[in-house]
Parts: C-alpha cells; sequence; structure tokens
C-alpha cells in the first residue's frame, strides 16, 4: 500500500498525524506528507483510517 498528500488539498489539521505518526508527518509548510511512500504492513488499517477521515479528501492510496 502507497498514500499520497495531496498539497493542494490538505489543510494542515494533523489529523492524519495524529491517527497514524508512523506513517505522515509535518513538512516545512506545515502540511501533512507521507514519510515513506510504501505503508508498513503493520500500519496499513491505521493509515485507511486517516484516508477515509481526511476532512478534504486530502490523502490518496495510489499504486
Amino acid at each position: 500500500m502507497k498514500v499520497f498528500v495531496d498539497q493542494d488539498l490538505c489543510i494542515g489539521c494533523g489529523l492524519c498525524i495524529d491517527t497514524v505518526p508512523e506513517v505522515f508527518d509535518w513538512n516545512d509548510e506545515e502540511r501533512a506528507e507521507a514519510i515513506e511512500e510504501e505503508v508498513p504492513s503493520d500500519y496499513e488499517d491505521d493509515a485507511i483510517e486517516a484516508i477515509e477521515n481526511c476532512p478534504t479528501d486530502a490523502i490518496q492510496e495510489i499504486e
């Protein structure tokens, strides 16, 4: 599983970072970004939760 945060849609609410800090972190523009493209299998369920709960649909699963 891979994830991507669309910087044009991210509002920097931090919900994804609170949900799974092992996958998401702040960037220099104070918006969320994926730390690594490939989500470790232990955190896939949490990453899906972050995708589903993002208020602006900024997080996408990519192939």
